[in-house]
């Protein structure tokens, strides 16, 4: 299908047949959402309903948004950050897909936004997110809208904790759900995918060997405990700092050194941030650390680390390569900033394979799905999908990995049900 007359803003259409190349590839590798879709095709559970994505406009997002469409959506994709935008992919949506996408690669903040405005103006019934963006957006500047809204689905830890904000604080307008609560969503794509996809992304920005180096991990989230795992088989010696004695105490017992950042900034050589606060690594931090020490974060936003801060106390910024610059300190020392301090993972890497994305993306199809089922009988809260839905979406998944599990039989049922010996 090819989308002529449509509005939108992307780099460039010519990129679009490379583009369609990358997801098809995508979805080769996503065969859970693919198996959601086929039933979409036939249900059309979102006839006559508005969609607006905000999300990383990557090739799995688009298998996602694909999607949607396919159950009868109408939907509009903007990017959730700046940096993460795959072009290719962008114009494909467009061209062969009829799906407007309003991302560019490293777009402004003014366009950014503009942009959040583009989804705004959509009118959306239903909104799937990552980084609660574009729903903070319409609820501060246009809460007229959101009594049209049936419901949201949020991907990341970040936005998770804005939702729970409004509605701590009674501001959220409509239901929400979680899908990062999901076991088959946490456990897959931040074990699993942010702790490869974050060490491919420092690998591509610095091209350097992670053996022997220490590695600084601040959070011991599920991120968290990727990005260690990962490091620490690659051959780093692993220093994890938290404030959660709770997760700082698994660290210790995992076999990681743990201690505070201010301990930590003079020891390490690569420092990564996935904790969703901000100013995690603070400019004493950065003023401390040893000559040539580089960070990054997996985190959502571009404030984990005090780069902004930073250039206060910079002499110089030397771009090193695409996705690495020198900041050269008044002090004599350098520190190596990768992917502008925004998500390192999807800035300088490709983010998260397909097949981890296919756990994600298949809560947030199903969440919609949730959410559209259930309108007007759910409150404005933020919820989790059943666990149902959580042992469906396993299933699904270990069919087509071809793993097949034992089942209970009456009597261990009956055992497992029964208090009496």
């Amino acid at each position: 299908m090819f989308a002529t007359q449509q509005k939108y803003d992307i780099k460039d259409i010519a990129l679009a047949e490379q583009g369609k190349n990358n997801i098809e590839w995508a979805m080769k590798d996503m065969p859970v959402l693919g198996q959601i879709k086929k039933r979409f095709e036939t249900e059309k559970p979102f006839a006559g309903l508005r969609l607006a994505a905000c999300s990383h406009v990557t090739k799995e997002t688009a298998a996602l948004c694909i999607t949607m469409q396919a159950g009868g959506a109408d939907a509009i994709l903007v990017a959730s950050n700046p940096l993460s935008t795959q072009d290719d992919v962008a114009a494909a949506l467009v061209r062969y897909y009829n799906i407007p996408v309003f991302a560019l690669a490293g777009e402004s903040v003014e366009q950014y936004k503009s942009h959040i405005r583009e989804a705004i103006n959509h009118k959306p019934d239903l909104i799937i997110e990552d980084g609660c963006d574009l729903v903070s957006t319409i609820h501060i500047e246009h809460p007229e809208l959101a009594d049209k809204v049936i419901g949201s689905t949020e991907e990341t830890t970040t936005g998770i904790i804005r939702l729970q904000a409004m509605e701590k604080d009674g501001m959220l307008r409509f239901p929400a759900v979680g899908v990062n609560t999901s076991l088959t969503k946490h456990l897959y794509d931040n074990r699993y995918g942010t702790g490869q996809s974050a060490m491919d992304g420092i690998m591509r920005a610095a091209n350097i060997l992670i053996a022997g180096k220490t590695v600084v991990v601040s959070g011991y989230g599920w991120c968290g405990k990727g990005c260690a795992m990962r490091a620490k088989a690659l051959g780093a010696n692993v220093i994890v700092c938290e404030v959660d004695p709770l997760k700082a105490l698994e660290a210790a017992m995992e076999g990681y050194r743990v201690m505070p950042i201010a301990e930590a900034a003079k020891e390490g050589d690569i420092f990564l941030t996935v904790t969703g606060d901000k100013h995690v690594v603070d400019i004493p931090h950065l003023l401390n650390m040893k000559d040539g020490a580089m960070v990054a974060n997996a985190g959502h936003f571009d404030w984990e680390v005090n780069v902004n801060g930073l250039k206060e106390f910079t002499t110089e910024i030397k771009r090193i390569r695409p996705y690495l610059e020198e900041y050269k300190l008044n002090n004599g020392k350098s520190v190596y900033v990768l992917a502008e301090g925004r998500l390192v993972n999807l800035g300088a890497a490709e983010g998260h394979p397909a097949s981890v994305m296919d756990m994600s993306f298949a809560n947030q199809a199903l969440g919609m799905e949730f959410i559209v089922k259930n309108k007007g009988k759910l409150e404005n809260k933020l919820y989790t999908l059943p666990e149902s839905v959580d042992k469906s979406i396993a299933e699904l998944k270990l069919k087509t990995m071809g793993i097949e599990i034992d089942t209970l039989t009456p009597e261990q049922e009956e055992y497992l049900n029964s208090w009496k010996l």
